[in-house]
């Protein structure tokens, strides 16, 4: 291969596999590694469907591609490998110029296709939903103040039941306030201050609190790759991603505990188009695994937009808050959510080579 293919084939943001003829696998991507979980050395030559799992019968799919000299397309279908659960999927696969016999298969996760599609839509509803909140916290919380203050002198001179429904006003107006600390710290977030900054040191310093705190009866492991280089965030605000995304883990176990993975690793196959218009590069990846029950498949799709949550009394604005962070790093999240696995990623940048304090455009 040139070492313009080279270039091309690697930066395919999406998972790509070269067959050979009989359906042997010949080349993957950095993505396709990272999708089916296992190295190109152990891919290279071996049959397709040993390595990459599929609910649909894709062998007379290849033969057609073969046959016909045309593409297909095969929407909605589940793909994984004996290493990864599947997930649903739109691929398609091709013929190669040049090459009879060989077939191109892109495998695109819809969950990435959805959120991608959705990024402008969900940006745009979130800022207005939070704009209008956030004007109106400040009216709700002067009256509010006032019923809170009449009914602890109300429970001054009342007992039994009459002070149990004072209690309770006073408990829920507290809440109410609560949540609109959490709206306007939403609207207020200021612009990330960034320098370069090992990602470990902050996921330690998370783990240690969460530790000694919300999170004192789970246990949470550490995974790092210990070749990252240095990412270029807000260390303050990253932090906080960190502990919300922990907290939601350690909510989501309950009081029986569960198991937390910390994990790093390096993956060159996501860009993003910045703020500016340019592309940049994710390839520091960091997940936040836990063996809780998993999301609602109904609010998967959401789980990053405002007031949308999958706990009882919970308020929708801490995922929403984490997902408005990574944004402003110029970064990416995503979620992949089953019964007993659900792991959030967050792709960073790597910091430039002559970094300094500075905020992020």
């Amino acid at each position: 291969m040139t070492a313009l293919f080279e270039t091309l084939w690697a930066s395919l943001p999406v998972p790509a596999v070269l067959l050979g003829p009989d359906d042997v696998i010949t080349q993957v991507n950095p993505a396709a590694e990272q999708f089916l979980n296992a190295s190109s050395r152990s891919l290279v030559g071996a049959l397709v469907f040993d390595r990459l799992v599929i609910d649909t019968p894709v062998k007379q799919a290849f033969s057609r591609v073969r046959q016909n000299h045309a593409a297909l397309f095969i929407n909605n279908v589940d793909a994984g490998s004996e290493k990864r659960p599947p997930v649903q999927c739109n691929m398609q696969i091709a013929p190669v110029t040049g090459m009879p016999d060989y077939i191109l298969i892109l495998i695109e996760p819809r969950q990435m296709a959805d959120r991608l599609g959705r990024s402008h839509l969900t940006k745009s509803s979130a800022r207005s939903a939070i704009g209008m909140a956030e004007m109106l916290a400040h009216e709700i919380k002067n009256p509010l103040a006032g019923i809170t203050g009449a009914a602890q002198l109300l429970s001054m001179g009342m007992s039994g039941g009459d002070l149990e429904l004072t209690e309770l006003i006073v408990a829920e107006s507290r809440r109410i306030v609560a949540l609109l600390d959490q709206v306007e710290q939403f609207g207020n977030l200021r612009p990330p201050v960034a320098h370069a900054i090992n990602v470990h040191d902050l996921l330690d310093r998370a783990r240690k609190s969460a530790m000694v705190g919300f999170a004192a009866h789970m246990h949470i492991a550490q995974d790092y790759d210990p070749s990252l280089p240095l990412t270029f965030v807000d260390e303050d605000q990253m932090l906080q991603v960190f502990l919300n995304l922990i907290r939601n883990a350690t909510e989501a176990a309950g009081v029986k505990g569960g198991r937390i993975t910390l994990r790093t690793f390096f993956d060159l196959s996501l860009r993003l188009r910045r703020k500016d218009g340019s592309d940049g590069a994710l390839p520091l990846q960091v997940e936040i695994i836990d063996d809780g029950p998993g999301l609602p498949p109904d609010l998967e799709a959401d789980i990053f937009e405002p007031f949308v949550s999958g706990r009882e009394n919970g308020t929708g604005l801490g995922l929403a808050l984490v997902s408005k962070i990574v944004n402003d790093h110029n970064g990416w999240i995503s979620v992949d959510s089953e019964p007993g696995r659900t792991v959030f990623r967050i792709s960073l940048p790597v910091a430039p080579c002559q970094s300094r304090r500075a905020k992020i455009p």
